[in-house]
Order: C-alpha cells, then sequence, then structure tokens
C-alpha cells in the first residue's frame, strides 16, 4: 500500500490540475509538469513487502533499498561476536569456515532454549556494534546480508558498498513473534559457545528492514535528516 501522502502521488496531483486560464475564452495553457527529483538510488516510499531468498545473489541486494520491508526465505545463519571472533580467526589463517557463506545471511542474535515442541525460544536481535570490527573481512568472503539492530560503523557501510552487501534491522522487543517465522534450527558450529553457537535455521517470510544499502544510504541518517528541524 503506497502512502497517500507521497511525494510521487502530490507530484501528479499538482500536474493534473496546474492549467490556467490565458483569456476570456478560456483557453487553457498547460505549464511544464513538475519533474520527480529522486534519484535511483534514493529510498522507495512505499509499505510493500518484498520477498527475497538466500542464497542473495549481486541482483538481490542491488535492487534494495533503505526503508525497504522484507520478507526473508530459505535459510539464514546466527552468529555474535564470539562466533565472528572465531570465523575472523579462521579466515586470516587461511583456513575454511564451518559453512559456505557465500550468499548467505547472518542474524545477529542468542536464542533462548526451544520449548518441547518447538525449533527454537525467543529469538530477538544482538546489537551490532559488536560484529563490526569482523564483518568487512565476512563481506570480503561473500556474506550478503547481516540482521541485527542498531547503527553500523562507517567502515562496515564502506565494506558494504565495496562489497554488495546489506544490513537489516529486525524488530527489537518482539522477539517471541520472530521466533515464529523459524520452522528449523540446528547448531553447526562452535556448541560450546551456548546460546551463541552458530545455528543453520530455516526461515519463512523473516521479517526485518533495509537499513543500509549497497549504495552508502543509511535508514537511520535518512530519518534524522527528513524530521530534522532547520
Amino acid at each position: 500500500m503506497t502512502c497517500p501522502w507521497s511525494v510521487t502521488r502530490v507530484r501528479k496531483k499538482i500536474n493534473e490540475t496546474r492549467t490556467r486560464n490565458t483569456d476570456t475564452d478560456q483557453e487553457h495553457e498547460t505549464l511544464a509538469p513538475i519533474k520527480d527529483t529522486d534519484t535511483e538510488h534514493e529510498p522507495r516510499r512505499t509499505y510493500e513487502s518484498i520477498r527475497i531468498e538466500t542464497p542473495l545473489s549481486d541482483e538481490d541486494v542491488e535492487r534494495l533499498k533503505v526503508g525497504d520491508r522484507v520478507l526473508i526465505n530459505g535459510v539464514i545463519y546466527t552468529g555474535r561476536d564470539a562466533a565472528h571472533k572465531r570465523l575472523f580467526d579462521l579466515i586470516e589463517k587461511g583456513e575454511e569456515l564451518p559453512f559456505d557463506i557465500a550468499g548467505q545471511i547472518i542474524y545477529y542474535v542468542g536464542p533462548t532454549p526451544a520449548r518441547p515442541g518447538k525449533p527454537i525460544g525467543s529469538a530477538g536481535p544482538t546489537t551490532s556494534y559488536r560484529m563490526d570490527p569482523y564483518s568487512p573481512k565476512l563481506m570480503e568472503k561473500g556474506l550478503r546480508g547481516m540482521i541485527g539492530k542498531g547503527m553500523r560503523s562507517r567502515d562496515v557501510i564502506d565494506a558494504m558498498k565495496r562489497f554488495k552487501a546489506i544490513y537489516m534491522a529486525a524488530v527489537g522487543g518482539a522477539a517471541a513473534l520472530i521466533a515464529k517465522r523459524i520452522k528449523k534450527s540446528e547448531i553447526i558450529a562452535y556448541e560450546d559457545l551456548g546460546p551463541e553457537a552458530i545455528r543453520r535455521l530455516e526461515v519463512e517470510d523473516f521479517p526485518a528492514i533495509v537499513v543500509n544499502d549497497i549504495w552508502g544510504n543509511d535508514l537511520y541518517a535518512e530519518g534524522v535528516r527528513q524530521y530534522k528541524r532547520e
């Protein structure tokens, strides 16, 4: 559903009515329409959700812009700072990672124990800055998406532009609801880390919002810009 007061619709309305009488015979001269000055990489003004499937391709991330609501389907992986440190060290040593990271999404989460009959417990996002020291190296190896909460560092944002990756936010405070979108969970590495072990999750319509795209845009900065008083 498009926002009723979007810039595009306002421009259209103005262009439809922007005529004036030139003489008493009611002849009309149509003024030049207002041009849409939005660049192709500016945020979309829409509330529609975009479904994406993992693994992500270059084309998948290229079409996403800050503010886009996405529904993720397929396999994603979990990992927090302790697991990221181990992955980073493996890359530095030239050793193989415990899963193929190319095109994948890592969700920054340390879930609670699952209740009987459930694949996972509450699964809310972790603050993302803890992963900032390690994320550029993982993107260089092919990581295409990250999910967490909070802002990212300039180094991480620059790496997203360089390696074509996106950062998405999951809704904090909705951990139990998010867990309903996780259909299967299994530990694949670093079981000794407990909740911070790396898990392979199968998800259906997992909701997230694009915060940083491959064009260098930042949803947090965009929000401040839009509502900043002159």
